[in-house]
C-alpha cells in the first residue's frame, strides 16, 4: 500500500478530541462545563425494568420464568463485579459509553450507510418572494447556513435547552468542515478540518452536479459572499455542466469495507487525494440533483437513497454530516450522516435556516461583484477525478450494489386529519398518542398475517405474535456528551390497551381507562430514558467489560432477551414546521422504520419504511385505521 493510500488505514487514537470547539467564553458553551457526566444506573433498578419490559414479549409463562431465572443468576453472580468495573470506568473516563457506542453502533457498521444509517428531511417550498430557480434555492440555503456556521464558530449560537435547562452542544463540532473516513481495518472515524479560533469567515463548500465536483469559496477578503454572489456561482455550475461525469460519489454508498479499499485506491493518486481533501474539508455539500421529484413518496425516496436505481447517488457524498439536495424543480432537502451525531442538531440547523429565509428581512449580504464571475477568485472551480480502470470497475459495481439496495426498499407516507391540537384537548401527550397508534397498528398487522391467529386470545397476556420490541430514541443530552437511550415502548400497559382494542368483549370506557394507563407508562419510560436510567445502554456497558476467559452470562443469549432488543419497530420523532418529509430505514430485515412528527396542530405525520417483502402498504393502512379509531374513542361524535 502506498503512503498516500494509508491515510485511511486505521482509526486514530482519540480522533474525536481533534475537532475544535467554539470559544468557551461565548454563549454557545456557557453551560457545557456544568453538565453532569453520564451516570451508571443501579443494578437492581435495571434488572427490575428489564424483567417488566420482557413480560409483554414473552410467548408463555414458562418462557418468561426461564428468562427471569437467567437474569437473577446474572444479578447474583457476575453482574456486581461488572458493575464495579463500569463505575471505575465512569470515574476514569470523560464518558463511559462514548467509544463503545461510536464504534459498536456506527463506526464498526460495515453495510452501506445509505438506507441503513442515513436519514433525510424534506423542506417546504422556497418562499414565494424569491426566484423559483434551483440556483437561487442553493444559494439561499448556502448563505443562511454559512451565517449559522459563523455564529457557531464565534460562540454566539444560543445553546439548545429543555425545560430542565441547557443541553450538551458537543456534537455541533461535527456539523461543518468534516467528513467520515472509511477505515481499512473495519473501523471508520471522522476528521474535522475546522481550525482552532476560526470565526467562520473562510472556507469553501462543494457542489456536485451530474457527477462533477465543484469547489466554491465562501468568502472574499474575510467577508461571506452574498446570496447574489453565490447564486451566480451556482448558475455558472448549471450552465457549465452540460454532460455527465464519472459518478465517483456513488462509491461512498458502498459497503464500508468495499468503500475503504476504493478510497485507498483513489487517494493513491495525488490529483484524487486533493479532491478528497476538498470534499472532506468543505463546510458542507450541495448536491445539485437533476431530478424533478414532486409527488409523495417519490420525493422522500429521492432524498433518502437517490430514487429509482439510486441514480441520485452520483451527486452525493454520503459521508458528509450535512448534505443539502437541490432538485431542478427547486425542491430541496437534506441528507444527514448519523454516525457522529443524532438528527436533532441538523434539524435545528435546517429549521433555523428555513426560518431565516422565510423572513423578508433576511441578511442576504452585500455583493462583491456586479456581474457574472470573470476572475479566477470568483469562479467555482471544477475538480475532475483521474479515473483509472480499477476505479471504473469499482463504479460499475457500486452502481449495481446501490440499485440492488434501493430495489429492496419500500416507503409510504400517511398523514392524519387531526393533530396535536385535538390530542391535547383530549388531555394526552401527542408523542405517546402516536406511539400507541403504531403499537395498535402493528399488533393488528401481526394478527392478520399470523398463520396461528385462530389460537390468539386477546385476554391472555401471552401469545406468539410478538416478534420483537419497539425502539424509540430518547435524547440524553442533558449529560456531557450524551446521545441517546432506548425507550422500550412495548410495555405491560401498552399491551393491555392494544389487546383491549381487538377484544370485542371490552367496552370503550375500559379501553379509555387502559389507554390512559398506557400513556402514563410511556411518559414514565421516556422520562427515565432521558435521565439515562434506561435498560439497554447499561446492559451493553456490563457486557463490554467481560474479561477474556469469563463466560458470557446466559441472559445475553436468551431468546426472549434477544427478542426484546430485536427492534422490529424503530421509531423516532423530530419536528419542524418546514419539514413535509422526514425518514430513515428499518433496522432489522423483518422490521419497519417509523419516523413521525406530532408538532403540527392539524395533522400527525408518519413515514414508514421497510423491505419490499414486508407488508408496508398494509401496515400504513393499519396506522390509518388505528389513528381514526383512537380519535373516535375519545371523540365518538366527531367525523374525520
Amino acid at each position: 500500500m502506498s503512503t498516500a493510500a494509508a491515510i485511511n488505514a486505521s482509526q486514530p487514537l482519540k480522533w474525536k478530541s481533534l475537532a475544535p470547539s467554539p470559544p468557551t467564553n461565548g454563549v454557545t458553551l456557557a453551560s457545557q462545563a456544568a453538565l453532569p457526566h453520564l451516570p451508571v444506573p443501579e443494578l437492581s433498578v435495571t434488572f427490575s425494568k428489564l424483567k417488566r419490559s420482557l413480560k409483554p414479549l414473552a410467548w408463555s409463562e414458562e418462557e418468561y420464568k426461564v428468562t427471569e431465572k437467567k437474569i437473577d443468576d446474572f444479578a447474583s453472580h457476575l453482574a456486581p463485579e461488572l458493575q464495579d468495573r463500569l463505575k471505575k470506568r465512569q470515574a476514569e473516563t470523560e464518558h463511559w459509553l462514548e467509544e463503545w457506542w461510536d464504534n459498536g453502533a456506527y463506526m464498526g457498521y460495515r453495510d452501506s450507510v445509505v438506507v441503513n444509517v442515513s436519514y433525510f428531511y424534506g423542506f417546504d417550498d422556497h418562499p414565494a418572494h424569491y426566484p423559483q430557480t434551483p440556483a437561487h434555492r442553493a444559494a439561499a440555503l448556502t448563505r443562511a447556513t454559512l451565517l449559522f456556521r459563523q455564529k457557531y464558530r464565534r460562540g454566539e449560537l444560543e445553546p439548545e435547552k429543555t425545560k430542565e435547562g441547557a443541553i450538551c452542544m458537543d456534537t455541533y463540532r461535527w456539523l461543518f468542515d468534516c467528513c467520515r473516513i472509511p477505515g481499512l481495518d473495519g473501523l471508520d472515524w471522522s476528521v474535522s478540518h475546522a481550525k482552532e479560533g476560526d470565526k467562520g469567515d473562510s472556507g469553501h463548500v462543494v457542489a456536485i452536479r451530474r457527477g462533477r465536483v465543484w469547489k466554491i469559496d465562501i468568502a472574499k477578503d474575510g467577508k461571506l459572499l452574498s446570496t447574489d454572489d453565490l447564486e451566480r456561482q451556482f448558475q455558472y455550475i448549471y450552465d457549465n455542466t452540460t454532460k455527465d461525469y464519472p459518478p465517483v460519489g456513488v462509491l461512498s454508498a458502498s459497503n464500508r469495507d468495499v468503500w475503504a479499499k476504493d478510497y485507498a485506491h483513489l487517494s493513491s493518486s495525488p490529483q484524487n487525494a486533493s479532491i478528497l481533501n476538498t470534499i472532506n474539508s468543505s463546510a458542507f455539500i450541495v448536491s445539485l440533483d437533476n431530478g424533478t421529484p414532486s409527488s409523495e413518496p417519490a420525493w422522500s425516496k429521492a432524498l433518502w437513497h437517490g430514487g429509482p436505481g439510486g441514480v441520485g447517488l452520483k451527486d452525493r457524498w454520503v459521508d458528509k454530516p450535512v448534505q443539502y439536495i437541490v432538485y431542478d424543480n427547486a425542491k430541496a432537502g437534506v441528507m444527514g450522516e448519523h454516525s457522529i451525531m443524532d438528527g436533532t442538531p441538523v434539524a435545528r440547523l435546517c429549521d433555523t435556516v428555513l426560518d431565516a429565509l422565510a423572513d423578508p428581512n433576511f441578511d442576504h449580504g452585500t455583493n462583491t461583484v456586479s456581474a457574472a464571475p470573470t476572475t479566477t477568485t470568483m469562479m467555482p472551480e471544477p475538480r475532475d477525478w483521474l479515473v483509472s480502470e480499477q476505479t471504473e470497475k469499482a463504479i460499475v459495481q457500486a452502481q449495481k450494489a446501490a440499485a440492488e439496495l434501493v430495489d429492496t426498499q419500500e416507503l409510504e407516507v400517511f398523514v392524519t386529519q387531526y393533530g396535536k391540537g385535538a390530542i391535547k384537548r383530549f388531555g394526552f401527550s401527542p408523542d405517546s398518542w402516536a406511539q400507541l397508534v403504531v403499537q395498535l397498528a402493528y399488533h393488528r398487522l401481526l394478527l392478520s398475517t399470523s398463520p396461528n391467529k385462530e389460537d390468539y386470545d386477546p385476554k391472555s397476556p401471552f401469545h406468539t405474535l410478538r416478534n420483537g420490541g419497539t425502539y424509540e430514541a430518547a435524547s440524553t443530552r442533558r449529560f456531557h456528551k450524551g446521545r441517546t437511550e432506548a425507550i422500550r415502548v412495548t410495555c405491560v400497559e401498552s399491551d393491555r390497551w392494544v389487546r383491549s382494542m381487538v377484544d370485542d368483549g371490552v367496552d370503550d370506557d375500559e379501553r379509555r381507562a387502559l389507554f390512559g394507563e398506557a400513556v402514563k407508562a410511556h411518559g414514565r419510560l421516556a422520562r427515565e430514558a432521558g435521565k439515562a436510567d434506561g435498560v439497554d445502554r447499561h446492559l451493553l456497558g456490563l457486557r463490554k467489560l467481560l474479561k477474556d476467559g469469563e463466560e458470557m452470562p446466559a441472559m445475553y443469549s436468551d431468546p426472549l432477551f434477544l427478542r426484546s432488543s430485536n427492534w422490529v419497530l424503530s421509531t423516532s420523532a423530530i419536528f419542524s414546521k418546514h419539514f413535509p418529509a422526514y425518514g430513515w430505514g428499518e433496522v432489522v430485515p423483518e422490521g419497519f422504520g417509523v419516523a413521525y412528527m406530532t408538532g403540527f396542530e392539524d395533522r400527525l405525520f408518519f413515514n414508514i419504511t421497510s423491505r419490499k417483502e414486508m407488508p408496508n402498504g398494509q401496515f400504513c393502512e393499519e396506522i390509518r385505521r388505528a389513528a381514526e379509531e383512537l380519535y373516535a374513542l375519545f371523540s365518538p361524535k366527531a367525523k374525520l
